[in-house]
């Protein structure tokens, strides 16, 4: 998967909308505010949240390093080319998505919610 493949699955997310903060950073995220995915502006990494019992599996991987400022929140970066397939790719950031879903209130989580 390229950069441009990325953002569009991201904003193919239910809910899913872009914004660019902190002087050059392409932000997904669901509810106004809160993220599921993170790239740079120049497109050479990718951050974006795993479950806290993958976390430690994924940084031990090539191409995969802690995020930082959000490693604590098990957030890991990418850098680009990508060291996984796109499904694997996709997959990830689905469960991203959907991590971060999990958090909004009850009723905020109804339409944002995939089937599993």
């Amino acid at each position: 998967m390229n950069i441009e493949d990325v953002a569009e699955f991201c904003l193919g997310l239910p809910g899913a909308r872009e914004d660019y903060k902190w002087g050059g950073v392409r932000v997904f995220s669901i509810a106004e505010t809160k993220m599921f995915a993170v790239m740079g502006l120049a497109g050479n990494d990718l951050s974006f949240k795993v479950g806290p019992d993958l976390f430690l599996g994924y940084i031990d991987r090539p191409g995969v390093r802690p995020a930082p400022y959000l490693a604590r929140a098990h957030w890991v970066t990418l850098t680009y080319p990508f060291a996984m397939s796109s499904e694997e790719l996709r997959e990830l950031l689905t469960r991203s998505h959907q991590l971060v879903v999990s958090k909004l209130p009850k009723r905020r989580q109804v339409a944002l919610k995939l089937d599993a």
